[in-house]
């Protein structure tokens, strides 16, 4: 009988486990925002969360409004820098609640491949502020260099470019989209996201 050997036969080398995820990006583009597309493995957990939006965290603003769902942390008494704008200081806290959401699950915003975002009007607006929340999402997603593996600089409101608020390479598929309403009165943005596990792990 002969013995089983866990070296491969020819001296070839170990087949490498795929990438759960991997994301299509627009050629020659050194900082793109999104993925064209992500191909994920056929054994890939995915984890789905619902829709999430920022916390009720500036005791100083009135319940239900949209300054209420500002982080009075981040911002000193609720007060936005100049240049920042409600949706984009929303978008920040609902990026921290998904952030939050993601860890309880083993999970990274570097695991996330798909996004989905509703944006509804801040009071006065006529459209929903897709800039503020282009800056929100670049303080968290998609700030490094593919070529150089550099951080990117990103603004906060009319500020200087400065550090990210969370380094990180991941370009999710996204789509944005204006709404009527979102469900909680006071929000201006809502999110979901799709992450997968990494290789070989899964649901805790």
């Amino acid at each position: 009988m002969s013995a089983c050997s866990s070296e491969p036969e020819g001296g070839a080398e170990p087949e490498q486990p795929q990438a759960a995820s991997t994301a299509v990006l627009e050629p020659g583009e050194p900082n793109p925002m999104i993925a064209q597309g992500v191909s994920i493995g056929a054994d890939a957990a995915v984890y789905k969360t619902s829709g999430l939006g920022p916390a009720a965290a500036n005791p100083a603003a009135p319940a239900g409004s949209p300054e209420s769902y500002i982080d009075a942390g981040l911002f000193a008494g609720g007060v936005l820098p100049p240049g920042v704008s409600l949706a984009e200081a929303q978008g920040i806290g609902v990026l921290t609640e998904i952030r939050e959401n993601l860890e309880l699950q083993g999970l990274t915003l570097g695991d996330v491949t798909t996004m989905r975002v509703f944006l509804d009007n801040a009071p006065g607006a006529d459209r929903a502020d897709y800039a503020g929340w282009n800056r929100a999402y670049r303080q968290f997603f998609a700030n490094t260099d593919l070529d150089t593996g550099d951080t990117v600089l990103v603004p906060m409101g009319s500020a200087e470019p400065s550090a990210p608020l969370e380094r990180n390479e991941a370009r999710p598929t996204r789509f944005a989209l204006e709404v009527a309403s979102l469900p909680v009165p006071g929000w201006l943005v809502e999110v979901e996201v799709d992450a997968v596990y990494p290789a070989g792990q899964g649901p805790r």
